[in-house]
C-alpha cells in the first residue's frame, strides 16, 4: 500500500482549483499511458467546486473526454434527477459540459430505475456493471486511475459510516440502510473496492473536518473512522485547505 501525502492550500477556492488542475493532468497522463482514463467521483460542496473548476479550465480541452470512464463512489438512493443525488450534482457542474461517451458514464442506479426501489438490488446491479468493465483477468473490477472522496465530519467516506455494518462488507458494492445522514437509503463502493484504485484523493475543506483528518493521519482505527482505512495502490493523497488541516502536524504538510 502507498504512503499518505498531504497538500494544504490556503482556502477552499484555491483547493478546488488545485484539485481540478491535478485531475486534468491525471486524466491526460492515464490516456497517454493506457489510451483511456477512469475516474471515480464523489459528492458534496467541495466536490462540486472542483467539478466547476475543471469545467472552467482551458486545459480541459486537452482531455479526450470520449475515452474517460466515469464512476461514482456512492450515491443517495433517490429518483433520477433528484438534486440531492451525486450524479445530478456532477452533471450540472461538469459532465454535461464535456463530450463524454454516454456509454462510459456509469451512475449508480436510482430509486426509480430498472433495479426498482430495493437498494440491495441496485448495489448488485452496479457490481455487475463494474464486472462487465473489468480488466482482463480481473473478474470483479475495472481499473480506476483516480478515486476521489470527501471526508465527513465523523470520518465517513463514500457512504461508509463509523460502526456501520457496511464497513465489514467485502462485496464490491453495498446497500446502506439506516444512514446516520439523510437520506437513510444509499449505495456505496466498499472499502476493499475503494482500495483497488491506483490513486485515492481525500479532499476536505473546513474546520469541521479537522478532527477527523487529524485523527486519521495520526493512526486511528478504520472501524471508528472509516477514512483511516482508505489507501490507494500507488498513492494516497490528502488535499486540504488550511482549516481542514488544522490538526495535521506541520511536518506532514506540503503547503501551497
Amino acid at each position: 500500500m502507498s504512503e499518505a501525502s498531504v497538500a494544504v492550500h490556503a482556502d477552499a477556492d484555491l483547493l478546488a482549483q488545485a484539485v481540478a488542475a491535478r485531475l486534468v493532468v491525471k486524466l491526460l497522463d492515464a490516456q497517454a499511458e493506457r489510451g483511456q482514463a477512469a475516474v471515480v467521483l464523489t459528492g458534496g460542496r467541495i466536490a462540486a467546486a472542483v467539478y466547476r473548476a475543471v469545467s472552467a479550465l482551458p486545459a480541459r480541452e486537452a482531455v479526450d473526454w470520449a475515452r474517460v470512464d466515469v464512476w461514482w463512489g456512492d450515491e443517495r438512493f433517490l429518483p433520477a434527477g433528484d438534486p440531492e443525488r451525486n450524479e445530478t450534482q456532477a452533471r450540472a457542474a461538469l459532465l454535461d459540459a464535456v463530450p463524454l461517451d454516454p456509454a462510459r458514464v456509469h451512475p449508480m442506479p436510482a430509486a426509480d430505475g430498472p433495479a426498482g426501489a430495493d437498494p440491495e438490488a441496485a448495489a448488485a446491479a452496479y457490481a455487475e456493471e463494474l464486472a462487465r468493465a473489468a480488466r482482463p483477468g480481473h473478474a470483479a473490477l475495472p481499473h480506476f486511475d483516480v478515486l476521489m472522496l470527501g471526508v465527513g465530519e465523523d470520518g465517513h467516506v463514500a457512504s461508509i459510516f463509523p460502526e456501520h455494518p457496511v464497513h465489514h462488507d467485502t462485496r464490491p458494492v453495498s446497500a446502506v440502510r439506516g444512514s446516520p445522514k439523510p437520506p437513510p437509503l444509499r449505495t456505496t463502493l466498499t472499502l476493499p473496492t475503494i482500495n483497488t484504485a491506483e490513486e485515492v484523493w481525500l479532499v476536505a475543506s473546513g474546520g469541521d473536518k479537522a478532527r477527523a483528518v487529524g485523527m486519521a493521519l495520526a493512526g486511528a482505527g478504520p472501524r471508528q473512522l472509516p477514512v483511516a482505512g482508505v489507501r490507494g495502490v500507488t498513492r494516497t493523497l490528502w488535499l486540504l485547505d488550511r482549516a481542514a488541516a488544522a490538526d495535521v502536524p506541520p511536518r506532514s504538510r506540503s503547503l501551497r
